[in-house]
């Protein structure tokens, strides 16, 4: 089993993590800055990945954001 995530997997985490983050720079209607927030990322990574998944059928949720399943 394996614990941990490769250096291509960790890089498609940071590329989604990454261009949400700068989708939310954009549609940012204001002059104020936003600081990176993952928990903000997350929530918008979550309903993301679920159209792509789910609605979409495209992939599977580890293809989308990989992740190591804890037994």
């Amino acid at each position: 089993m394996e614990f941990e995530l490769t250096k291509e997997q960790l890089e498609r985490q940071d590329f989604v993590d990454n261009q949400i983050y700068n989708l939310m720079l954009r549609l940012n209607p204001t002059n104020e800055n936003l600081n990176w927030n993952i928990e903000f990322i997350s929530r918008i990574r979550n309903e993301v990945q679920d159209i792509f998944n789910t609605d979409l059928k495209l992939c599977d949720e580890n293809s989308f954001y990989p992740f190591i399943i804890d037994n």
